[in-house]
């Protein structure tokens, strides 16, 4: 078992990449060597009022230096507060938390949209096999696209269609003929079961991110979960924990 840290670390630096969406670098000392692509962090606000900390992906981790950068939409007053974080501040993280991507040694196609493109950084990093990166976005703000170049073909499908194919992920997939042995994906649940589908179709392997509000962020107070196959253990129904046995999941195992 993973081990899990809670402290104080300092703001390494912070910057708006593109409308509400924002980089945030983190010192974290030893909390990095265990971290892994697809994995979260806890923040916690200064604010008493807001007890239950926010989970936000890591984007890019930095073993060697011990550091970790996390890229976040701001969506209320908690990812408000922590857009205002400067170089030198301070804020609580706890992690790493939950289960992250398998890599296989594969073809792999990697599928994000929205807030799900920046967990999908690392895990293109860490993957040593050939790759076709298929980006989501709303419209012409490409935020991390040039992070992504170098590392793999990449497709863009835009829903304005102001940057490459006009329509979601899986448009552009089909568009561009885009084949693989390997789907890992992270991003809103209508494209994640549109995935699950076309896997299912394709008959390959796919590992999806579910995006879910949670609380706890260790599986213990069953706020987040989601439909599966199996029974599980701690609940004794068919669900899984998100926070605890996700975010990432073999699409076989959830129900959609």
């Amino acid at each position: 078992m993973e081990k899990k840290q809670c402290k104080l670390v300092k703001v390494i630096s912070q910057e708006m990449l593109a409308s509400d969406i924002y980089s945030l670098r983190l010192n974290v000392g030893d909390m990095a060597d265990s971290a892994k692509p697809g994995q979260f962090v806890s923040l916690y606000s200064n604010d008493s009022s807001r007890m239950l900390p926010r989970p936000i992906s890591i984007c890019e981790i930095d073993r060697k230096a011990g550091s970790l950068r996390l890229v976040y939409r701001v969506v209320g007053e908690g990812t408000k507060e922590f857009s205002g974080l400067t170089s030198g501040d301070e804020v609580k993280v706890m992690g790493p938390l939950g289960n992250g991507y398998t890599l296989k040694d594969s073809k792999g196609i990697l599928v994000a949209g929205g807030i799900g493109i920046p967990p999908m950084l690392q895990l293109a990093k860490e993957l040593k096999s050939e790759m076709t990166i298929v980006l989501g976005y709303r419209d012409s703000e490409l935020f991390l696209k040039e992070d992504f170049e170098g590392l793999g073909r990449i497709i863009i499908a835009t829903e304005d269609g102001s940057v490459g194919t006009k329509g979601n992920v899986l448009d552009a997939i089909k568009a561009e003929g885009v084949t693989g042995d390997v789907l890992y994906s992270c991003g809103p649940t209508p494209m994640l079961k549109a995935l699950k589908a076309y896997a299912e179709d394709k008959g390959i392997e796919a590992q999806i991110s579910l995006e879910e509000r949670m609380a706890c962020g260790i599986g213990a107070c069953l706020a987040c979960v989601c439909q599966s196959k199996d029974v599980d253990h701690h609940s004794n129904v068919h669900n899984k924990r998100i926070c605890k046995d996700g975010p990432v999941f073999d699409s076989r195992e959830v129900d959609l």
